[in-house]
């Protein structure tokens, strides 16, 4: 009966998991300007939203950032797509964030983790890594970047938004 037990517990904290996974967390954030966000309130209500990981000394993150903001307006003006960059970078590099960012003027939202909480509680173990979410629910992922997986990631976002101009 003890082993019974243990093994139903097993199966109900496995499969409580595997649900935390495919929905985006409640996450405390901050802008780079500093004022705190709540990470469900930088979903797109009518929409996909796509969630990129990175940090300012990984240039396979900063590559990729780049290649989606040449064409993001014209992602955005076909599919309504949000794109929040959550920076992971640490005590020691989060002062180089604000800087990169004004300096690449990236026409999307630009969040800090600094604690990485938001990280930790979607299991990402490698930046870069992206996400993309229809509401809160998680419907894609994708560690790591190679030139040209932009357009890989626009046919997905085209194939599977609700909102097509």
């Amino acid at each position: 009966m003890k082993i019974h037990l243990s093994f139903v517990c097993f199966l109900m904290l496995f499969s409580i998991t595997l649900s935390s996974q495919n929905k985006m967390p409640n996450v405390i954030l901050k802008t780079i300007e500093g004022k705190t966000v709540n990470s469900k309130s930088t979903s797109n209500k009518n929409g996909l939203t796509i969630y990129s990981f990175w940090a300012t000394w990984c240039v396979p993150c900063i590559n990729e950032l780049d290649a989606i903001n040449k064409d993001f307006d014209k992602w955005k003006l076909e599919t309504n797509v949000k794109l929040v960059a959550v920076s992971t970078d640490d005590a020691r590099t989060k002062r180089r964030v604000r800087p990169l960012v004004n300096g690449k003027k990236w026409n999307f939202d630009v969040l800090v983790d600094e604690n990485q909480a938001f990280k930790r509680a979607l299991n990402i173990n490698g930046i870069p890594h992206t996400i993309v979410t229809k509401g809160s629910k998680i419907i894609y992922r994708k560690i790591g970047y190679k030139p040209g997986e932009e357009e890989d990631l626009y046919k997905f976002i085209l194939k599977n938004s609700p909102i097509k101009n």
